[in-house]
């Protein structure tokens, strides 16, 4: 196994085992699903029967087995509801989620706009800058880029991230038990992660205290209101010089197929979240076995090459017609499908284009060495495609 890219190697070995095959990590039986009729064919088609999650230690340890990556039953079933419902009703809101990107994109161009034209890693104000839509939403505030709570919080986001994509991480999730017993920075990551659990919970104290239910502010509070009506399971824990808007999109085909092809060409969760066989199932001929590790690899489906014309290369075509309309693709998963498709994926696609475009609609980047000065390849690539860090330059328009 190619331990700094493990789906090339799950891609190599599917030209001799075809697009549904079964490999051990470890002690751990795992069957790979490749290629989009595969991946589809399970998640859409059979989605109960592939609408498990199973302990993925890493996650597990992270998460005390609790919340929507990796529970199930009833417990996953209530609160994967009460979410998709809370962001579409936070998205009709008076200030709804557009409104609070829309705010966060104007604190971004400002921040950019001090660089003066200057190299500067864009990875900060990134971070920053999705984050805050994601507080916003949760806690109901937004924090100052040079916010020490805020900051810190996400660094220990970001080496999880990075933990878990890394060799270490791949070798927790396959032997848990002894890289308990074993010395290494996991330890380290585990202990910044219960920091950030306090965090978290003293956020949920302070909103209990000053709760109005008529008039709720955020996620924790429709969490809480929703506790005190009818408890959840005991298992879960708590253009032009204006600003862009989503309406936009329509008259912008282009830019938006630029985007798709950008999540496409990148790749990011390769691996996807693992599913889980909850009983036996059949499926293609074969009868995938209860507790087997189901990977459904996206990569796999982003990079079909019955799908799209150049999967290896970068082609915004592959979204616009002949009349240089936008289309789709029913290959286009980067957010996985089926039940257990990203709750966040409708605030992403948001995201992704407000920003990019109020971006866009105030500088033109460049590169200090030019195009070709950039790797594109990730720096870590295990559960996530972690991006290298680079510098680019941001010119005024």
């Amino acid at each position: 196994m190619d331990k700094r890219a493990p789906f090339k190697t799950m891609l190599k070995l599917s030209d001799k085992y075809g697009s549904v095959m079964t490999m051990y990590l470890g002690p751990q039986r795992t069957v790979i699903l490749l290629g989009y009729d595969a991946v589809k064919e399970a998640l859409l088609d059979q989605a109960d029967d592939f609408s498990g999650r199973g302990p993925i230690p890493l996650l597990f340890k992270a998460s005390k087995g609790y919340g929507l990556g990796v529970s199930n039953g009833e417990c996953w079933q209530q609160l994967r509801r009460f979410t998709l419902t809370t962001l579409r009703d936070f998205g009709m809101g008076c200030k709804g989620m557009e409104e609070w990107i829309q705010e966060e994109s104007s604190h971004l161009v400002g921040c950019i706009k001090k660089m003066n034209a200057k190299p500067f890693d864009p990875t900060f104000f990134l971070s920053c800058t999705v984050s805050n839509v994601i507080c916003c939403l949760v806690f109901g505030q937004r924090f100052s880029y040079d916010d020490k709570h805020f900051l810190y919080l996400l660094q220990i986001i970001s080496d999880t991230l990075k933990f878990g994509s890394s060799s270490q991480g791949q070798l927790y999730n396959i032997f848990p038990r002894l890289m308990e017993w074993l010395p290494g920075s996991h330890h380290n990551l585990f202990a910044k992660l219960e920091e950030m659990r306090a965090f978290i919970m003293n956020k949920i104290q302070e909103h209990q205290d000053t709760l109005d239910a008529s008039s709720p502010r955020d996620y924790i509070d429709c969490f809480l209101l929703r506790l005190n009506k009818r408890p959840f399971s005991r298992k879960l824990t708590l253009v032009g010089q204006r600003c862009p808007c989503m309406e936009d999109k329509k008259s912008l085909p282009y830019t938006d197929a630029v985007l798709h092809e950008i999540q496409r060409f990148l790749d990011i969760i390769p691996l996807s979240i693992p599913h889980y066989a909850l009983h036996g199932i059949s499926f293609r001929g074969y009868t995938i076995p209860k507790d087997t590790l189901i990977i459904p690899l996206l990569h796999s489906v982003l990079k079909d090459e019955k799908r799209w014309a150049t999967p290896r290369s970068f082609n915004p075509q592959h979204f616009l017609d002949n009349n240089g309309n936008f289309k789709k693709n029913p290959a286009f998963l980067p957010f996985s499908a089926g039940k257990r498709s990203c709750v966040g994926e409708s605030l992403t696609r948001m995201e992704i284009f407000l920003f990019l475009v109020s971006l866009l609609q105030h500088f033109t980047f460049s590169c200090p060495g030019g195009p070709d000065s950039i790797d594109l390849s990730p720096e870590y690539s295990g559960f996530a495609n972690v991006p290298r860090r680079y510098t680019i330059i941001a010119t005024p328009r």
